[in-house]
């Protein structure tokens, strides 16, 4: 593993700084598109939520200008030694904490939030989320991954998010205190306050409430062992357990809008 990451008891992860859960040392589905999708753009395109750089290093390996954020200063600070010095002038890091964070409108070719939405609670999600959609470009597109009800350790929990989602609870999968969640003798100061675990129709929910046309929205398998096999879902917008899929929708609209302003400009002639 690489010497500069934090040493790690889960192979194929490797723990974050700052109690938010743990950074992939691969891509997942998602991520991939993303870099996929960032290696064709001349403009820079956003990771938010990066930790190490999972997915900005192979974006970067690619061509792609990248703009790195995370709420922790640590772990940019291990992400841009991590990066070959002939990749960092195209790099930008920035210390940034959702929903607080503000770029002008329409400044990303692509924008990835891998495994960060889960950590928010309901509103501060749909900010996020309509913020997102207004960073990008015309054309441009989101990629998500958020952890899903069915992943440990709050699967135990999954017949209560069932039974909250069939009564229309917005969010079903909120669940506070997360130390309630956790095992006999683990250390609730590694873990966050609450976790806000989502599925495809919420993720769906919020993008198209966002103006932004889905492309795809599914459950991911899981990479990890660690929960059933719907832990993830798969679009452009999962982490470790699903992933939705934002793709040409602030084009489409735009073009849409575009059309119905040119059509009233008619009319009043």
């Amino acid at each position: 593993m690489d010497d500069l990451l934090p040493a790690t008891t889960m192979p194929g992860f490797v723990p974050t700084l700052n109690a938010t859960g743990w950074m992939t040392m691969q891509p997942e589905p998602i991520s991939e598109s993303f870099i996929d999708f960032a290696a064709q753009r001349t403009d820079e395109c956003l990771d938010i939520g990066c930790a190490y750089g999972v997915s900005t290093l192979p974006a970067l390996a690619r061509g792609a200008h990248m703009l790195a954020c995370d709420m922790e200063p640590r772990h940019l600070d291990i992400l841009w030694q991590r990066t070959p010095e002939a990749d960092r002038a195209r790099l930008r890091i920035q210390p940034a904490v959702l929903p607080n964070v503000s770029f002008p409108p329409a400044s990303f070719g692509a924008i990835l939030c891998a495994r960060a939405l889960h950590f928010l609670r309901g509103p501060d999600v749909t900010i996020s989320v309509r913020a997102m959609a207004n960073w990008l470009k015309p054309g441009g597109r989101l990629y998500l991954v958020t952890d899903s009800p069915y992943l440990n350790p709050w699967a135990s929990r999954a017949p209560e998010y069932e039974r909250r989602k069939a009564a229309g609870e917005e969010w079903p999968s909120f669940f506070t205190p997360f130390s309630a969640l956790l095992p006999p003798g683990s250390d609730p100061s590694k873990h966050p306050p609450f976790i806000n675990p989502l599925d495809p129709d919420i993720l769906r929910r919020e993008v198209e409430g966002a103006g932004l046309n889905v492309l795809e929205c599914r459950w991911l398998p899981n990479q990890a062992g660690r929960g059933p096999e719907r832990e993830h879902l798969p679009g452009r917008a999962v982490p470790c357990a699903r992933r939705v899929r934002l793709l040409l929708a602030a084009r489409r609209r735009r073009g849409r809008e575009r059309r119905r302003c040119r059509m009233q400009r008619r009319a009043r002639i």
